[in-house]
């Protein structure tokens, strides 16, 4: 499978063309939101887990799809990659598309990971809790890892780096959309100071059902915490254009989902499909028990099933036309 995906439509980087550089779920931490699943290999073992030169093959080819960024993100956490600071200085001298990095932040404490990350346009470190018990509910990390120090880090960064430095807080209901703990993340955002801040939540499939999504208007209404500015993330404007997939479409299309949980929309816009010609294709890709789908914050989400797993019950074979006009109702 190529290490590179999408371009994918992102709400807050528009299309990004994401870079893959570690294991499906290889991460430091495991949390109760992602949209990926559970961790599966929980570790801070720096390594090249990919070859540089098969993920800078992959990219050259992918760059014709113009996307307004090249995210080093994916399936796992990238400074996991030992090899990730050569990856940035490699890319930039082979396109003038800005590279942004999204990090859960965990081994910013490290200096060799700061230096890494230095020629990279914008950076978007995490920072979802306001103390260390919120901290092991909702990020589950890895047990050498510690809160404070992790802070310490995400705060010696933006003293060292020059590019764009974005926080995300991801604030879910019932855990950190409250007021006093989002009062508590605020104090710490002040000493670490990013040049903005985005309030996200779960829109897709979490890793835990519990793991729910705080509604718009509280978000807004928590946002006015924050002394520097934030953006509370928003739906992608989507758009459609091609009519005719082929079978390179095909391939992109299950490379995406096998990354990340879509909906009909969000494959259109990444991918420049038709609607309707998304739906087909995705009806024939579950009768072959590629794809499975499941329904979260009222909204269906397809995902990829891995080779040789299980077929999903939703995958049982049903005309594509039913489907489609499912769809259209």
């Amino acid at each position: 499978m190529s290490h590179v995906f999408g371009p994918v439509p992102s709400r807050r980087l528009g299309r990004s063309l994401g870079i893959d550089l570690v294991p499906h779920k290889t991460c430091s931490f495991d949390c109760i939101y992602c949209q990926v699943g559970r961790t599966t290999d929980k570790t801070l073992a720096r390594r090249e887990w990919v070859p540089l030169e098969a993920v800078l093959a992959d990219l050259a080819p992918r760059l014709s799809s113009h996307p307004d960024y090249i995210t080093l993100s994916g399936s796992g956490e990238p400074t996991l990659y030992s090899r990730i600071g050569e990856l940035i200085e490699a890319v930039r001298a082979m396109t003038a598309i800005p590279i942004a990095v999204l990090t859960n932040g965990s081994l910013l404490w490290q200096p060799e990971v700061r230096r890494d990350l230095l020629g990279a346009s914008l950076v978007i470190p995490s920072l979802d809790a306001g103390d260390a018990k919120m901290f092991a509910a909702v990020n589950r990390p890895h047990p050498d890892l510690d809160f404070d120090r992790i802070v310490d880090g995400l705060a010696a960064f933006r003293r060292e780096f020059t590019g764009q430095y974005w926080l995300e807080v991801m604030l879910l209901a019932g855990h950190t959309a409250i007021e006093a703990e989002v009062r508590k993340i605020a104090a710490l955002v002040e000493r670490i100071g990013p040049d903005r801040v985005q309030i996200n939540t779960a829109t897709r499939p979490t890793a835990e059902t519990y793991a729910e999504a705080a509604m718009p208007a509280r978000l807004r209404a928590l946002a006015k915490l924050f002394s520097c500015p934030v953006d509370v993330i928003e739906d992608y404007d989507h758009r459609k254009t091609r009519t005719v997939l082929s079978s390179a479409d095909r391939t992109s299309v299950c490379e995406l989902l096998r990354r990340r949980p879509c909906t009909v929309e969000d494959i259109a816009t990444a991918l420049g499909f038709h609607r309707l010609e998304v739906i087909k294709l995705l009806g024939e890709l579950q009768d072959e028990g590629a794809v499975g789908r499941c329904r979260a914050g009222g909204r269906v989400f397809y995902f990829g099933v891995p080779e040789g797993g299980p077929k999903p019950p939703s995958s049982r074979p049903r005309k594509t036309r039913e489907r489609i006009h499912a769809h259209i109702r």
